[in-house]
């Protein structure tokens, strides 16, 4: 959610937008980073050589968590990113 806010606000969209959606129960955060820290940990360490937010390895942690998943982003590293080491993680994208 966090990421999401922050790439919106330079389109000039509104990021407590996005953050309705959430509270209209659209999109749901399915991760407590506190639960997480140390697999979530472990995905920066991997991919210590690709400039990710917290962003990232939460949302690669969450596609483990949720095998059903697709992850939305316009982010190209998550072509690089690997769910449980070396499966694809299935990415809804424009790219």
């Amino acid at each position: 959610m966090a990421e999401t806010c922050f790439l919106i606000a330079p389109g000039g969209h509104a990021p407590a937008k996005a953050l309705a959606l959430g509270a209209r129960g659209v999109v749901r955060v399915g991760m407590v980073l506190n639960d997480e820290i140390v697999p979530v940990q472990s995905l920066f360490e991997r991919y210590d050589n690709v400039s990710a937010s917290l962003a990232d390895p939460c949302l690669v942690r969450m596609s483990e968590l949720f095998e059903r998943c697709r992850v939305f982003t316009l982010d190209t590293d998550f072509h690089i990113y690997r769910r449980h080491g070396r499966k694809v993680i299935p990415l809804l994208c424009t790219q």
